[in-house]
């Protein structure tokens, strides 16, 4: 049964008894329940339409439960990973093309492949490369930048995609006076309702209620008015103009999009045939720029436009079936003309139409049936790029899911296993991959509801996975209605509780390195948004760096006798007595490239300030290894202080470095006359081989007199 539980993890739950599968039940309803409306938030936040939310809600939920090792992990889209997907594909595609979702499907099998061959090749450890102090200023950053990005949802306002995340964020502020009324109130709403369930009644599923109450006052006052029209059915000409100008604009943008992905495309196969330093693949680059400085100018330009327009207010004119005649601004409408009872917004200009927008964004229609199966589209060009981006969103996606699994194994005792749980999270994304999903994770939020429904094994999780299909077969049509505001209000309400400072303020009191290794995270990923993995890399970098400077200079310490006969640090005691003969000195750390010249300096001035000091004892027991450098600079300082007549002493050397000394030769030039296995020990040789003239010595023994000190 064991072996068989290594290849079929789930085979763990069995025998199931009635208790568990009604308890496995219920809680599968409950946070399927939580999920559908928060998958469909997460994957408009991954830039896709939001049914592919469900897609991803879907068979990586079940396979992750599979063969993951927790039993109460829900697996399905996070904001985290979703902000990830959509920063990394922004760049080459538009979000909600078909080349965006195709990528996002290619992103997501990239990220299962790597998260597999980690958990295959036990490399799990990799994570800990990504310290705690990095996650959490990440996650800080991550969360706001997440919630930021659903405030033009919530006022109903448009929000652009450049490359600086902070200044598209202000351009949503500056429209803040042309905020939808309407929209405003029906995610207010939603948000009220979310948290004052969370409040008075947390065993609710607040997002269903919210999402249930909120849909169904959208199709009762039909908050969706929308309508389509065409330029030359504008009758003012200045207005026509305008919207002409926004239409070529929007042209030239796609235009030169298309141009700059060509010739970034280009520059990738000509550094692969002739190397990066090649005459054309400079001139190549040189394009790549002109091109991207030409999308910059005319988004600028687009936006411009796009500003001016957003002001206007429509009305349109119809015939008796309630077709669109004309339209005209508020203050110029013939008298006969027979309009309808709603002001229209001019969106979504493309080719000589556009849409007219009267009332709030809706979800709208969403494909009934499942998705289609099969491999997704590779797209080689872009195959090296992508994939390190995927490596980082695996990173930080199974670090959320492995703390989340941790912190319910804390509670339940169940023994977790981080490489089987990469299998699990990589195969839930392969198999996502081939049923259009984009990247999946552990979801802190909906694991908390599966475990406090009373979810007894992974089956909840497969309970969870069927009710989305039935979902998908036959309950689609009901989700027509819901808000984008209240799918907007969902994901800042789920990320709210990511933001916190205390967290950060914890690591700066832990260690002023790790405070600022969180700090530098956090405005770094902010600085670099839409680009996170940037700011992620930054943190981890830095947290490296910071690690190895400490490790450069460990703490060292000259000792003296206390009184009770222990040898304790100078530096806190100074007025314990020492030796004229032996200068004893406790070096806390191991000795490698970095820092063997810093343990040679401080060895070299201890012996320089006590003169007369014959002995030298090395107090080793916080050396925990040595390398070929290490060695080197110990071989050399042996030889330097014996022709000087002062003898190195060793005492509490572990097994891993006497090894090294041993099968470096080391050992044999040290001697085993001078190495120890306890400080006590080293300090009755010495003093032996003194002999009378160190008899009277305060550093041999404990004296009768030094009881006070």
């Amino acid at each position: 049964m064991n072996a068989l539980t290594r290849f079929l993890p789930f085979m763990r739950w069995f025998p199931l008894t009635g208790d568990v599968v009604k308890a496995d039940f219920v809680a599968g309803i409950t946070v399927a329940l939580v999920l559908i409306p928060q998958s469909m938030a997460y994957a408009q936040l991954a830039g896709l339409p939001a049914y592919y939310g469900l897609y991803a809600a879907f068979l990586p939920v079940a396979v992750a439960a599979l063969w993951g090792s927790s039993n109460q992990l829900g697996t399905g889209p996070v904001a985290v990973v979703s902000l990830l997907t959509a920063s990394t594909l922004a760049v080459f595609a538009a979000p909600g093309s078909e080349d965006f979702i195709g990528l996002a499907i290619m992103l997501a099998l990239l990220v299962g492949i790597v998260q597999l061959a980690l958990g295959v090749f036990k490399l799990g450890v990799i994570v800990n490369f990504l310290s705690h102090p990095v996650i959490v200023g990440f996650t800080n950053a991550a969360a706001i930048i997440i919630g930021l990005s659903q405030v033009s949802k919530l006022f109903g306002v448009s929000m652009g995609r450049s490359e600086s995340f902070l200044v598209d964020i202000w351009g949503v502020f500056k429209q803040i006076g042309d905020t939808h009324m309407p929209t405003l109130i029906m995610g207010v709403a939603a948000i009220a309702i979310m948290w004052a369930i969370k409040k008075y009644k947390p065993k609710w599923p607040g997002v269903l209620i919210a999402v249930v109450v909120t849909t169904t006052i959208s199709w009762a006052i039909g908050f969706e008015r929308n309508a389509a029209g065409k330029i030359e059915q504008i009758a003012d000409a200045e207005l026509q103009a305008m919207v002409q100008q926004v239409s070529d604009t929007a042209a030239k943008v796609d235009e030169a999009s298309k141009q700059s992905a060509a010739k970034a495309g280009a520059l990738l196969a000509a550094q692969k045939a002739e190397g990066h330093e090649s005459q054309q693949v400079i001139a190549i680059e040189a394009e790549v720029g002109m091109a991207k400085l030409a999308v910059e100018a005319a988004e600028h330009e687009l936006g411009a436009a796009k500003s001016k327009l957003r002001k206007v207010r429509i009305v349109r004119e119809i015939d008796d079936a309630g077709q669109t005649v004309a339209i005209h601004l508020p203050g110029k409408v013939p008298q006969a003309a027979k309009l309808d009872d709603t002001e229209y917004r001019i969106r979504k200009i493309a080719k000589g139409g556009f849409k007219l927008v009267g009332g709030g964004e809706v979800v709208g229609t969403i494909p009934e049936g499942l998705p289609s199966i099969g491999v997704p589209k590779f797209d080689l060009d872009k195959f090296g790029v992508l994939l390190s981006s995927a490596l980082v969103i695996s990173l930080v996606g199974f670090m959320e899911a492995i703390s989340i699994a941790k912190a319910i194994a804390a509670k339940t005792k169940q023994r977790i296993d981080p490489n089987q749980e990469l299998i699990g999270q990589g195969l839930a994304n392969i198999v996502g991959s081939a049923t259009h999903a984009f990247p999946v994770s552990g979801s802190f939020s909906r694991s908390a509801v599966n475990i406090n429904a009373g979810a007894k094994t992974g089956l909840s999780s497969v309970i969870t996975a069927l009710f989305v299909l039935l979902t998908l077969l036959f309950l689609t049509p009901l989700l027509y209605h819901l808000p984008q505001a209240v799918l907007a209000a969902v994901i800042i309400m789920a990320v709210v509780g990511l933001v916190n400072i205390e967290a950060i303020k914890h690591a700066w009191h832990a260690h002023k390195h790790d405070g600022a290794a969180a700090v530098v995270t956090f405005a770094a990923t902010l600085l670099f948004a839409p680009h996170l993995d940037n700011g992620i890399m930054v943190g981890a970098g830095l947290a490296i760096v910071l690690f190895l400077l400490r490790t450069m200079t460990p703490r060292v310490a000259l000792l003296g006798r206390f009184s009770d006969g222990t040898l304790r640090d100078l530096k806190v005691h100074p007025h314990l007595p020492t030796s004229e003969h032996v200068v004893a000195m406790r070096y806390d750390g191991s000795l490698y490239f970095a820092n063997v010249s810093y343990f040679e300096d401080t060895v070299l001035e201890a012996v320089a300030e006590h003169p007369t000091a014959t002995y030298m004892l090395i107090v080793g027991d916080a050396i925990n290894q040595i390398d070929a450098s290490g060695e080197e600079v110990v071989h050399h300082l042996v030889e330097r202080l014996r022709a000087g007549g002062v003898e190195l002493v060793f005492s509490g050397l572990k097994k891993q470095v006497l090894d090294v000394m041993r099968g470096t030769g080391l050992f044999e030039l040290v001697g085993q006359r001078n190495i120890f296995a306890t400080e006590d020990q080293a300090l009755a040789a010495i003093y032996e081989r003194l002999g009378d003239e160190a008899a009277d010595d305060l550093f041999c023994r404990v004296k009768p007199q030094a009881a006070g000190v």
